[in-house]
């Protein structure tokens, strides 16, 4: 006595979730390859923007990593410390606003480690230069933290939240500046450690998803031929 034949519906059931299956493996490669046009637009811009001459500061806004200067009077005051993990380890950007005759621009000085005092990383007082990388405003916290300005805790540079805790009036709060490492000075805060190398492996990901969706579709053309010649009217051909 032969096998209770599956019914047509689980058939199409199963062809249905292969095809999701198979739809769902071409997106996520058309993902990686606009993650890959992303990237590639990314290095670029950092090629072509970070290593060139400083240019002023813009009023409005600005491309990402141009290389900017900016002068006038840190207000070490107003300093806020942004979580932060680097290759030093553990810490703190210190975000201060640097007040200049146009206003004032955040600028990110540099990275602390924890468990150091405000002393150690207190603006200097008088005239200030800052040279670095145009950086653009992160609203929002992290994809798994928020800011909380009530509190004093910040995991991303928010510019319009930041200049509202500190009172600040008339600030950029487009684009903050990224300082580039100082010559002399104090240790601390550290800058220049804006990541300016990327990995890139969009490539390699969206070509896998692909091989694998090919491999899928011709696994399933396979199933589907062998599950035809089982059906009960393949059986008139041979008579």
């Amino acid at each position: 006595m032969s096998g209770a034949r599956r019914p047509t519906w689980a058939d199409v059931t199963i062809l249905l979730v292969a095809g999701v299956m198979f739809a769902g493996m071409i997106a996520l490669g058309n993902w990686q390859m606009r993650r890959l046009a992303w990237k590639l637009d990314l290095i670029d811009a950092v090629q072509t923007r970070a290593f060139g001459d400083p240019v002023p500061a813009p009023a409005g806004d600005a491309p990402e990593y141009l290389r900017v200067f900016a002068s006038g009077r840190f207000a070490g005051d107003q300093s806020l410390r942004i979580k932060a993990v680097t290759d030093l380890g553990p810490g703190f950007w210190i975000m201060t606003p640097l007040i200049t005759q146009d206003g004032a621009i955040w600028v990110n000085r540099g990275f602390v480690p924890g468990g150091l005092n405000q002393g150690d990383w207190d603006a200097a007082p008088g005239p200030a230069r800052v040279t670095g990388l145009v950086r653009l405003d992160q609203p929002g916290g992290t994809l798994l933290e928020s800011n909380q300005p009530e509190t004093g805790r910040w995991v991303s540079a928010d510019l319009a939240e930041m200049t509202r805790a500190v009172g600040l009036t008339e600030a950029q709060t487009a684009y903050f500046i990224d300082a580039e490492a100082a010559g002399t000075g104090a240790l601390w805060p550290r800058g220049g450690l804006t990541r300016l190398t990327f990995r890139n492996t969009h490539l390699a990901y969206a070509l896998t998803w692909y091989a694998m969706a090919a491999l899928f579709f011709g696994a399933m053309v396979y199933v589907v031929k062998d599950r035809l010649t089982t059906l009960p009217w393949r059986g008139s051909d041979a008579e």
